[in-house]
């Protein structure tokens, strides 16, 4: 544990303490800083305070930050498709199967296993410097912070909604227009695996735009204004669009009929949810420059919708 103490000078008077700290403190992200104050190892002048408190100036923060779990983690040699990288970032194009970081049933072969091989210096970082996360089978572009600065500013991004996230998605039925969709999200209450829309859910908001039409199909792009967990599955599942391969949300394989053999075999074998993180943009934590990167679909996605263009010509 890293102990910090600072004195919170007369300018900040009259400020939230926590937003105070976040000052004297920029390269500590403000949810370690709740986190400190929620578990009392922040405390003022040797007493417990609240993160809505006032500075009275000149206060006397003594303040823990806690070790992360990183080595706990084991660094393997996985391979990682990185498309770009510089002294305070990665984006990386993540392939289906990899799970972002390791936790029940899954210790070892994930993301930041590989990253924490791939760069060492990643162990002194959160997470191995991981700031999102995509599913397991969902593939597509991240960012990982290579510094606290990095992951302090990313995180802040994310949380105001400024980090661009763009997502293909090919599901079931044939949809007529895009839209939104703004429906909470939280943890099902009966099925404890799934998550679900619910009144005292998590705010989530979904752009979906229209890509390509079929029969029986659409090619979807989506657009995330916010993060929850399996929040673009659960959203399209809702307006009754899942995803297709989606096992938890989209129920048994539909198939259209007079299916071809081709187009049954194509959906029952289809691996995972059809869903690919394409394209990212965000303000370079440092520099400020607005950037921008794009990953082609999947071969996997790219063959579905051949074979659901096959058979609307056929």
């Amino acid at each position: 544990m890293d102990k910090i103490k600072i004195i919170i000078p007369e300018r900040m008077k009259g400020e939230r303490i926590d937003v105070a700290i976040s000052k004297m403190l920029p390269d500590v992200s403000r949810s370690k800083i709740h986190t400190a104050i929620k578990l009392e190892d922040a405390v003022i002048n040797g007493k417990k305070f609240k993160a809505k408190d006032k500075s009275n100036g000149s206060e006397v923060v003594s303040f823990t930050i806690k070790k992360n779990n990183n080595n706990q983690w084991i660094a393997e040699k996985i391979p990682l498709n990185i498309i770009y990288e510089d002294e305070d970032i990665i984006i990386i194009d993540k392939q289906s199967g990899l799970v972002t970081h390791p936790g029940p049933g899954n210790w070892s072969g994930t993301l930041a296993n590989a990253l924490l091989y791939y760069n060492q210096n990643l162990a002194k970082i959160d997470r191995a410097g991981i700031v999102h996360r995509l599913d397991k089978n969902t593939s597509g572009l991240m960012v990982v912070a290579k510094n606290l600065k990095s992951q302090k500013y990313l995180t802040e991004q994310l949380q105001a909604h400024s980090i661009h996230r763009e997502y293909s998605a090919i599901v079931y039925g044939y949809m007529i227009s895009g839209g939104s969709i703004d429906k909470p999200i939280g943890r099902d209450p009966k099925d404890r695996v799934k998550q679900a829309i619910i009144n005292n859910g998590k705010e989530a908001l979904t752009h979906y735009r229209l890509i390509d039409r079929f029969k029986n199909h659409t090619h979807v792009k989506a657009i995330l204004e916010t993060g929850r967990t399996h929040q673009i599955r659960v959203h399209l599942s809702h307006i009754g669009h899942p995803l297709i391969g989606d096992p938890i949300y989209g129920g048994r394989v539909r198939y259209p009929k007079k299916a071809s053999q081709e187009l049954k075999e194509s959906l029952k074998n289809f691996e995972r949810h059809a869903l690919h993180s394409k394209k990212i943009t965000l303000a370079h934590p440092i520099s400020g420059e607005v950037m921008s990167w794009k990953s082609s679909l999947p071969v996997d996605m790219t063959k579905l919708l051949k074979v659901l263009k096959e058979f609307d010509n056929g």
